[in-house]
């Protein structure tokens, strides 16, 4: 804990308190978008920064326009919490509109088809059985690359997995038998507090990892799309509401804040249109 006034917090103080908390994950990202934002303005102190100052960082961003919406979205995440900290007397990031992004959730849906044939294309037992679970568990990287073996327990129907998710929170999600046993097979001698998913040097395999198996079978696959780990989270979400999953039950399953966020899985895959009710 930092025993001095707040007025006097130094930017890198004040992005280490902005950050204290947050996943690994998130951390790593706005570190970089804070960086990158008070170099571009010479480090001056936060609470000198104008308006102008931010408009001109956000134009200086050449990166698409996800990509920008984020990074901006981080720095008035920083504002925020500066201006709610006594740091700044008022804060300047409400007055900064983010970049509106194409909505591309539809693009990332694969078929059911497709992730079989990704199943299929992963050349070993460990690797089918990390695309069986990104997909069949609704998993994200992290949540799936963080799994110890007490993790996993074992029904009289398939096997369920306890997972420690975005925002600290934990959720259980149930495996069919099938995809139970495929990741079951793996554990052989491995302890209770032993990775599931295991690196070259003993430890939890990497983010990184994942991502190049998954594109790995993606490519071997025949698909000839920059597919992501995250495409098979979407894909779960968008075939189980297809097969009638009730929406609540898959916001609990994948641990979605709001139900209004698996939502935009119907809209992603509408089942009507007033496009068909005209003349062919």
């Amino acid at each position: 804990m930092l025993n001095k006034s707040n007025s006097t917090l130094t930017n890198s103080e004040l992005v280490e308190l902005w950050l204290h908390g947050k996943s690994p994950n998130t951390k790593d990202g706005y570190q970089r978008y804070a960086m990158s934002f008070l170099a571009h303005l010479g480090n001056k102190p936060l609470a000198e920064v104008t308006l102008m100052d931010f408009q001109l960082w956000q134009m200086s961003l050449v990166s698409a326009d996800n990509s920008q919406r984020v990074a901006v979205g981080a720095i008035k995440s920083l504002f925020t919490f500066a201006h709610k900290l006594g740091v700044i007397p008022a804060n300047l990031g409400i007055l900064v509109k983010s970049p509106q992004a194409k909505n591309r959730l539809a693009e990332r849906i694969l078929t059911e088809d497709e992730v079989k044939g990704m199943i299929r294309a992963a050349p070993s037992p460990r690797n089918r059985a990390i695309i069986r679970l990104l997909y069949s568990g609704g998993l994200r990287v992290s949540e799936l690359c963080g799994l110890k073996w007490r993790d996993l327990k074992c029904r009289e129907q398939g096997g369920q997995i306890t997972v420690f998710g975005k925002g600290g929170k934990t959720r259980v999600v149930l495996l069919s038998p099938g995809v139970w046993d495929e990741v079951y097979q793996l554990k052989g001698n491995a302890g209770r507090d032993d990775p599931v998913f295991v690196s070259r040097k003993g430890g939890h395999l990497c983010r990184s990892m994942v991502f190049h198996i998954v594109k790995d079978a993606a490519k071997k696959a025949g698909l000839e799309v920059n597919v992501s780990p995250h495409w098979l989270r979407h894909s779960h979400a968008s075939h189980s509401l297809d097969n009638g999953a009730p929406i609540h039950l898959v916001q609990k399953t994948l641990g979605h804040s709001t139900v209004a966020i698996t939502e935009k899985y119907l809209h992603a895959k509408p089942t009507d249109s007033s496009s068909l009710y005209l003349p062919d």
